[in-house]
């Protein structure tokens, strides 16, 4: 595939940015670029399993994006097929001689961010501009190209083992690689990879694995009530509200800890009703994180004790459910050193380091790499700079679209090696 191809496809994903799980137009692209490959592609229960997703679109979601992606060139048929059985599709590649099967994720979602609009920012000067409520403000839609560009360097199967490339959804929130890990996506996986543009990094730098993701879980919970006449009968109600909002102050106000680094937040607060009436239900969601696994699970105890607390506090009942959450993973040192010698063979590759920080940054992708590593085999995850002229999740996010033919280039020449 030719630099320019990469790169339109590269605008045309970020000019239809589609969220988490309705990333249907997308899906649809990928999926016919494949088959114009001769690529084999797997979808539906053997790339993902649906009934594991602890917080799925509503209809009224999936009838929204649905009508945009077909409005946006989508053939109906596939956003059908899509919706009922999730976005996720796998691409298949068989080498002509023997060796390990590889593994590399590459997230396709969008954000819930509003896009540049000054002619100074690329997409706008470029016209590739997201045309919807979304925007790829993470370089997913980079790393969407990046898969299919290997998809058809590597169909002339001239390499040593298979490639499983796994186009995954709702990497925002973390709440998509857990169910593909389900359906069975990284059975007889030996070496697993993931590729992330950006890192706030320059064109030309590599870091060969990631060692401070933070481990992550995010939740929701629910505070139901009693409603009641906020000035006639207030001893009768039992104020979700309040409740909900006692936890918010106690979820921010939980205790640091010291062998690792923490964050929380409390992310939306929502409850309906009038001035004058007690709320009966309100929700949070909140997240919590941390560079150490067993932090985060003590962490997540101790938020749970914290909204709990908080709806007893008031006389309400908590339910609380997490609906997406990443691990801390750990690169393989031999893994390493094989892409150390790739790089050493890209001329864009200026900068190669073997280790280095993600700068607080959680990716679901890490719960695929420890998968395959509990299993006996190997991973890592690799940042590839991008010159971003903004932080990640900002609405002046962009990549420098070269970093997208080095990552290729540096894939490639691991694959084949």
């Amino acid at each position: 595939m030719r630099p320019e191809t990469i790169t339109a496809l590269r605008r045309q994903f970020h000019s239809h940015a589609e969220p988490g799980f309705l990333e249907y137009r997308t899906a649809s692209v990928i999926l016919a670029e494949l088959a114009g490959m001769g690529v084999r592609a797997t979808t539906g229960r053997d790339a993902i399993d649906v009934g594991g997703i602890a917080l799925p679109p509503t209809q009224a979601e999936k009838d929204e994006w649905g009508g945009r992606a077909v409005a946006a060139g989508a053939s109906a048929e596939d956003v059908a097929y899509f919706q009922e059985h999730g976005t996720a599709i796998i691409a298949e590649l068989e080498g002509n001689r023997a060796g390990p099967t590889w593994g590399l994720r590459v997230d396709i979602d969008a954000l819930p961010v509003d896009e540049e609009t000054a002619t100074d920012h690329a997409p706008v000067a470029g016209g590739f501009r997201s045309t919807t409520p979304c925007m790829h403000a993470c370089g997913h839609d980079g790393h969407a190209a990046i898969g299919l560009a290997l998809a058809d360097r590597l169909r002339d199967g001239n390499f040593p083992g298979r490639v499983r490339i796994m186009f995954q959804p709702a990497e925002e929130g973390v709440r998509g690689a857990q169910p593909m890990i389900d359906a069975g996506v990284t059975r007889g996986v030996n070496r697993m990879l993931a590729v992330h543009l950006g890192g706030d990094l320059p064109t030309g730098t590599v870091v060969g694995g990631v060692t401070d993701a933070m481990a992550t879980t995010k939740w929701k919970a629910t505070f139901d009530g009693e409603a009641a006449h906020a000035a006639a009968a207030p001893e009768k109600g039992r104020h979700a509200l309040a409740a909900a909002a006692q936890a918010t102050l106690a979820i921010l106000g939980l205790t640091r800890f010291a062998e690792a680094d923490t964050r929380v937040n409390v992310g939306t607060f929502h409850a309906e009703g009038s001035a004058n009436i007690i709320p009966a239900r309100a929700t949070i969601t909140y997240e919590t994180r941390s560079t150490s696994n067993a932090v985060l699970a003590d962490l997540n105890d101790r938020a749970e004790a914290a909204v709990q607390g908080a709806g007893q506090m008031y006389g309400v009942t908590v339910s609380t459910r997490a609906y997406g959450r990443a691990a801390v993973s750990q690169p393989d040192d031999g893994l390493l050193e094989d892409v150390a010698r790739a790089a050493a063979g890209v001329p864009g590759v200026t900068t190669f380091t073997p280790k280095g920080p993600s700068g607080g940054g959680s990716d679901d992708a890490h719960l695929l790499i420890r998968d395959v590593q509990a299993a006996g085999g190997s991973g890592t995850y690799i940042f590839v700079g991008a010159s971003n002229p903004a932080p990640h999740h900002h609405r002046r996010f962009d990549v420098d679209e070269d970093a997208l033919v080095l990552a290729v280039d540096l894939l490639e020449r691991l694959f084949r090696s």
